[in-house]
């Protein structure tokens, strides 16, 4: 017996997935947030704290570099489309990309101290555009994985469920293993000179990033053994040209990127805010840890509940509606007082609700815009597909990083590296902290919220998609297995 006592549906690969490949799956996003949870929440401070590079020459690099990204994607995903290999069409990618990946995430974190200010930049915007290819070259696989393991709307979202919880346990992870020592090192910043805290700083960073590529290769390694796709196709390849009228006619990824970008503008503004909100909001940088605890603890409570909230509400309904979370929780983080931790961090846990329902559903609507572009032209794009999902996301952390790095050079922020022992900041910094971390992520989800009312794939509807597809297959025979070999 399958899911609610019904039988296996013969027309849906992968239409029960065993629990430690759900297990394995969470354990790639795990993985993958080593690196990327660790730029979004420490680079910007990393940069102008530790590495003395300016706030506004920072937000400029975000905006380049990540724009980079964004088309690095597109690359990725075209390169993934036109992959046959005896282990499928994503994991060799996972399997050979997950070492040089954490290394470039040293590197990242590894600016020379002897270099000059102009060099320290340029080393900046080349190991972090390497970076964001080999990332790239990772996560498109990775995010396009779930669509090759099961056709099922449940168990997809048992998989977006177990990714999600496998990213916040990463961010958990690393928030603890660098905040308090930073706190422990900046309660010594007075006997300090300036040079003497970004070196001590900087070997926290060193340690963590070293112990990451061990720990990270191991959990990318167990992803890639234990996940398998099991989706045919009628063809092993997809030209350019198909891959474009695939997406060109696909409807609901339109309004699925649409409505993302402004979700993940406030999302990735925040994510580089929060280390200075803790600091100087809260008082000190070791409530770092609280808030990513508060953060990334509701999406662990959240994550077991959220196949039976999909089975109950449809994921476009909650979509939908749980960007209303982060417009009262962020109205209200903003309104705030200084120095109130308790009632900051309720508020970043309302927040929280809707961040954490609206950043595991997206993935799971994009797995379903494959199924709808291949029964809309008969060829099937996963890479692709994703690594358009992944080109918004890109171009979303590329404006959201630059806004709250701008954010904090027009509010006139003192980096740590100033003469100063322990800078007190100008209120107008203060107050542009607390606009990236509450106004803006309310505002722009306001704007999303407007823009997914047109969705039209419910999960009725994908399923209906789903199975005419399937049946249309099997009529024609001469399927494509994962591994590119004939099936008569």
């Amino acid at each position: 017996m399958s899911i609610n006592g019904l039988a296996p549906n013969p027309l849906i690969a992968g239409d029960r997935l065993s629990r430690r490949t759900v297990v394995g799956y969470g354990l790639g996003d795990f993985a993958g947030n080593l690196a990327f949870t660790l730029s979004t929440a420490f680079l910007l401070y990393y940069y102008t704290d530790v590495a003395g590079i300016s706030a506004a020459a920072v937000g400029t690099m975000f905006l380049i570099v990540r724009l980079w990204d964004a088309f690095a994607d597109t690359f990725a995903g075209r390169l993934v489309d036109r992959t046959v290999t005896r282990w499928g069409k994503f994991r060799p990618f996972i399997l050979f990309g997950a070492v040089p990946l954490l290394f470039l995430s040293f590197l990242t974190f590894h600016v020379p101290s002897t270099l000059s200010d102009n060099g320290k930049l340029l080393y900046a915007y080349l190991t972090y555009a390497v970076l964001g290819l080999l990332y790239s070259l990772v996560n498109i696989p990775y995010g396009s994985l779930a669509s090759a393991m099961t056709q099922s709307v449940h168990q997809r979202a048992k998989l977006v469920a177990s990714r999600f919880f496998g990213a916040a346990v990463g961010g958990i992870v690393l928030t603890y293993l660098i905040a308090p020592r930073i706190s422990d090192v900046r309660s010594q910043k007075a006997d300090l000179t300036a040079e003497a805290y970004a070196a001590k700083v900087q070997t926290i960073f060193t340690q963590t990033t070293v112990a990451f590529i061990v720990i990270g290769t191991l959990a990318y390694l167990l992803t890639f053994y234990l996940c398998r796709e099991q989706v045919v196709r009628t063809q092993p390849k997809v030209s350019m040209r198909e891959t474009i009228e695939t997406l060109r006619t696909n409807k609901p990824l339109g309004y699925l990127c649409a409505a993302s970008f402004f979700y993940l503008i406030g999302l990735f503004a925040v994510g580089g805010a929060s280390a200075y909100y803790a600091q100087y909001v809260m008082g000190d940088i070791s409530w770092l840890g609280p808030i990513t605890l508060v953060n990334a603890g509701t999406s662990i409570v959240l994550a077991p509940f959220i196949p039976k909230l999909v089975n109950r509400f449809g994921k476009k309904m909650i979509f939908q509606y749980c960007g209303v979370f982060t417009i009262i929780g962020g109205v209200a983080l903003f309104f705030t007082p200084a120095g109130l931790a308790v009632p900051a961090l309720i508020f970043l846990a309302v927040k929280g609700v809707g961040a954490a329902l609206i950043n595991t559903v997206m993935f799971g609507l994009e797995a379903d815009t494959v199924e709808y572009g291949e029964w809309q032209t008969g060829k099937r794009s996963e890479g692709s597909t994703y690594a358009i999902f992944s080109f918004t996301r890109k171009i979303t952390q590329s404006i959201g990083g630059a806004i709250g790095a701008w954010a904090l050079a027009i509010g006139g922020y003192l980096s740590a590296t100033t003469a100063v022992p322990d800078p007190i900041q100008p209120d107008s910094a203060i107050w542009s902290i607390r606009f990236t971390i509450g106004l803006l992520p309310a505002l722009v989800a306001v704007i999303a919220i407007a823009i997914f009312w047109k969705y039209p794939l419910t999960d009725e509807r994908f399923r209906q998609i789903r199975d005419e597809t399937e049946l249309r297959k099997r009529e024609q025979g001469h399927l494509i297995a994962p591994d590119g070999h004939a099936i008569d």
